[in-house]
């Protein structure tokens, strides 16, 4: 099965931070979505790796997506070097993405920096004939969704109508993510805490403001975007 559009994300639940907003809409449209884990977050603080898979499963089938696909690259360490290469590339010659969403070129968390290049990489090795197995094929974009660290969006998707799809994936996360009335007898982490919850809505509620939208989610692009018809980027909302 191929897909229009592949998240991939360093751990389970990276994604659906990340880009959730957006995969829920084109999915709801009829577009097909897939995520891949480039890890299987077994380093993480909370949770267990079966604990997280089966979450990354609910959570997949909430958004929409067609396709969930699981990695080995090492969490707390994650590896870029040319096997990995080799087992991303099988997958986006698998998958044949148009387009292809991923972790920022700059991040607080070192696996999702790592993660930026091994995705920019692997998409353009995956366009060579002679790298690697399969017949060789290039994503015609991709892009780089937000995560802890801000930037200057290149676009922002309009995610209104597709937020409470989004949060009831991240509800699917209970080992990771504030869940209210679910206190676990675990460690505490910033992403399970209530003020990273209210932030990450706070952050959504912003860059919807900025396009005329009571949510949005950004998005980073190396390169500039191609426009066939300018009227189709004014901004809805209020003037």
């Amino acid at each position: 099965m191929t897909v229009d559009v592949l998240a991939i994300g360093s751990h389970p639940d990276d994604v659906e931070l990340g880009c959730g907003g957006t995969l829920a809409k084109l999915a709801s449209r009829g577009r097909s979505v897939g995520i891949l884990h480039l890890t299987k977050g077994e380093r993480g603080t909370r949770g267990t790796v079966e604990e997280r898979q089966a979450e990354a499963e609910r959570a997949a089938e909430v958004l929409g997506a067609s396709e969930m696909v699981f990695l080995d690259f090492g969490d707390g360490g994650l590896r870029r070097g040319e096997v990995e290469e080799d087992a991303l590339i099988a997958e986006l010659r698998r998958l044949r993405p148009e387009i292809v969403l991923g972790p920022a070129p700059a991040d607080r968390h070192p696996d999702h920096r790592r993660a930026h290049l091994l995705v920019a990489d692997a998409c353009f090795y995956a366009g060579l004939a002679r790298r690697g197995e399969g017949k060789p094929y290039r994503p015609a974009a991709v892009f780089s969704y937000m995560q802890h660290d801000p930037f200057t969006p290149s676009f922002v998707v309009d995610v209104s109508d597709s937020w409470s799809l989004k949060q009831d994936a991240l509800a699917e996360y209970e080992s990771q993510l504030y869940q209210p009335g679910k206190d676990r007898d675990e460690p505490k982490t910033k992403v399970a805490s209530l003020e990273f919850r209210d932030a990450m809505e706070g952050r959504a509620r912003h860059f919807g403001l900025l396009i005329g939208a009571t949510y949005g989610e950004p998005f980073w692009s190396r390169l500039p975007l191609a426009v066939a018809d300018p009227l189709l980027l004014a901004p809805g909302g209020l003037r």
